[in-house]
């Protein structure tokens, strides 16, 4: 059965690896729902928050092969009851709507949204919150026309105390020390 899953990737930050990893879901023909990148927690290290619609089985097959991209450390997959998300979205209004009804501040306020700027022309709208959320302001908002409208990609972090990666970080090094120990001394 589909459902929203949240793609966790952590790599070096290089020219070509998004291209290379969303071949990989155009390939298994997989529609991003959305996508974002960003430093991690990590010094060097990159996320990319992927979210997609699809069945568990085709998300851990994508999963492995985002691994198998060089550049790549690690990648998860969660649901997303897992992690603590939010989206921001823009909203651009005629600023003639905002002075001619108390409507549109009312919304602002009980959605928890906030005015960034007001021009003579147009007023810009921010809302943070999940894709529901933003897009229930849009609605409601569009009765008076609204100019522009983005929302931003997926940021995520898991509900998990430690992250992941830091965790596979570790385990990594400690095998790495432990062959290394081993091999010095056969040198022996």
């Amino acid at each position: 059965m589909k459902q929203e899953y949240i793609i966790t990737a952590y790599s070096e930050n290089q020219i070509g690896l998004l291209n290379r990893i969303t071949i990989i879901f155009t390939r298994r023909k997989v529609n991003i729902e959305s996508l974002t990148g960003s430093e991690s927690a990590l010094k060097g290290i990159s996320k990319m928050t992927i979210v997609v619609r699809e069945t568990k089985e085709k998300v851990e097959n994508i999963v492995k092969q985002i691994e198998k991209q060089v550049e790549v450390l690690k990648a998860f997959y969660h649901t997303n009851e897992e992690m603590i998300y939010q989206e921001i979205a823009l909203y651009k209004v005629p600023t003639q709507a905002l002075m001619e009804s108390d409507q549109i501040e009312k919304m602002v306020r009980s959605h928890n949204a906030r005015i960034l700027e007001i021009t003579p022309e147009y007023t810009v709208i921010e809302k943070t919150g999940h894709k529901e959320e933003t897009q229930e302001l849009f609605n409601g908002l569009n009765q008076y026309g609204v100019l522009q409208f983005i929302r931003s990609g997926r940021v995520a972090i898991t509900r998990s105390p430690i992250e992941k990666l830091s965790e596979f970080l570790k385990e990594r090094d400690a095998l790495l020390a432990k062959v290394e120990s081993r091999g010095k001394f056969k040198n022996i």
